[in-house]
């Protein structure tokens, strides 16, 4: 069990797995939170997950106190634009959260996608 997921066994979360290094990713990012890694299927030419080592499994079921987590996520998907080359020309962020947004993976995560034009959203 992944003690960090509340009962959730390790392998039935993919995220976790890559935060422990239990399964393969491409890492672009890591530091005592974070993990940043490019996603396997991409909806862009750059297309990069910034997933927090602590298991939520959506963001739907933030607490008090992981705002701080959040805002750090989101200054890694910046850092991370600028280093890839495409904070200029912009960028796309993203959070689904729950079955009708799209979520496949219970774990939250930020998609950081770019690299041309992505069009409008829904």
């Amino acid at each position: 069990m992944c003690k960090e997921c509340k009962g959730v066994p390790l392998d039935s979360c993919i995220f976790c797995a890559i935060t422990k290094k239990e399964s393969p990713a491409t890492l672009e990012y890591e530091d005592e939170d974070i993990v940043a890694f490019w996603d396997v299927n991409p909806k862009a030419k750059v297309h990069i997950l910034i997933v927090p080592k602590k298991h939520i499994s959506s963001i739907i079921q933030l607490q008090e106190g992981d705002e701080t987590l959040i805002g750090k996520m989101v200054m890694v998907a910046k850092k991370l634009a600028e280093k890839k080359g495409i904070a200029d020309d912009g960028y796309r962020l993203c959070i689904n959260a729950g079955k009708h947004s799209g979520q496949v993976v219970e774990h939250v995560h930020l998609h950081l996608m770019g690299g041309g034009p992505m069009g409008t959203m829904v």
